[in-house]
């Protein structure tokens, strides 16, 4: 006869049991194409406006060698993702609690083995995830700058990918070439677009439509404008502070125009069902009874 298995203990029965129940997560994936357009302080103050409407809120900073959304924050973890990629930390080891209640999955800042991780390794980052057991609404993720197979990858496994944009010829262009190859290559087809330190009269808008012009001639996209944030001096001087705008100056029009665009992604869907390529937090999708594993369990 088998051996037995051997028993739960009561802690690993309830992380067990709390996964089974766990509902699906909305990942977000904010990318940008070439650094300097603001796409760290988006994603994070957009995970804390997302927080501060009740939602739970979990901040994974993907920009694996060149991590700064700790900073941002003005946190000191302990513990980042290459603890977990080492194997000497699991997932769950490292969140860190952030403003608002976000939960934050540090990276790790000025180590080239972070930088250039194998396709392999970055698939197991995102399984990764499927060691929580918490109860999330939302996973913000923020990637690096270019088209590095970490931004592809976190990109591919989210239900959302938004890309920033500021007024500079080389964000369109750069925005535009991350765009054709996650439409190309991965299969992502819809896309969010935040025009970034926009000035008055429309300004965002017009930014937007510049890029969508030459995605409609040459990809087969959408492209969806979910908003403008104004150029603003309070957010620098909220990054001196290592502190969110929309908490540390929550009248200032960058602070409103965040607001707006967290009520925004808020009223996005959430996902229903797997669709069977890598995905965070696929086995909870897989569990919902619109999917063919879920209709089966």
């Amino acid at each position: 006869m088998p051996a037995p298995e051997p028993a739960m203990n009561p802690d690993q029965a309830d992380g067990l049991r709390r996964l089974r129940q766990a509902r699906p997560v909305k990942v977000i994936t904010v990318t940008g194409g070439k650094g300097g357009v603001g796409k760290t302080n988006i994603c994070a103050n957009l995970a804390v406006a997302l927080s501060m409407l009740g939602r739970r809120v979990m901040l994974f900073d993907g920009d694996l060698g060149l991590a700064n959304v700790d900073v941002l924050f003005g946190l000191q973890p302990q513990y980042t993702m290459a603890d977990v990629v080492r194997g000497e930390r699991s997932l769950p080891e490292v969140v860190v609690s952030g403003p608002a209640g976000v939960m934050v999955v540090p990276g790790a800042s000025g180590l080239s083995e972070m930088a250039n991780l194998s396709t392999l390794q970055n698939a197991g980052i995102v399984n990764a995830f499927s060691e929580l057991s918490c109860d999330l609404d939302v996973l913000m993720v923020d990637t690096p700058a270019g088209i590095s197979d970490p931004v592809l990858r976190f990109a591919e496994a989210a239900h959302e990918v938004v890309v920033v944009v500021c007024d500079e010829p080389t964000s369109i262009t750069d925005a535009y070439a991350v765009i054709k190859v996650l439409s190309r290559e991965r299969n992502v087809h819809r896309f969010r677009v935040v025009t970034n330190m926009t000035r008055e009269g429309g300004h965002g808008r017009q930014l937007f439509e510049k890029l969508l012009r030459v995605t409609e001639r040459f990809l087969q996209v959408s492209l969806d404008h979910a908003g403008s944030v104004p150029y603003d001096d309070r957010v620098w001087r909220a990054v001196q502070l290592q502190t969110p705008f929309v908490t540390a100056f929550p009248t200032s029009l960058a602070a409103s125009a965040l607001k707006q665009l967290a009520h925004r992604a808020d009223k996005w869907d959430a996902p229903r069902a797997a669709r069977g390529n890598i995905e965070f937090f696929v086995e909870r999708l897989l569990r919902q009874p619109g999917s063919a594993q879920g209709a089966v369990a």
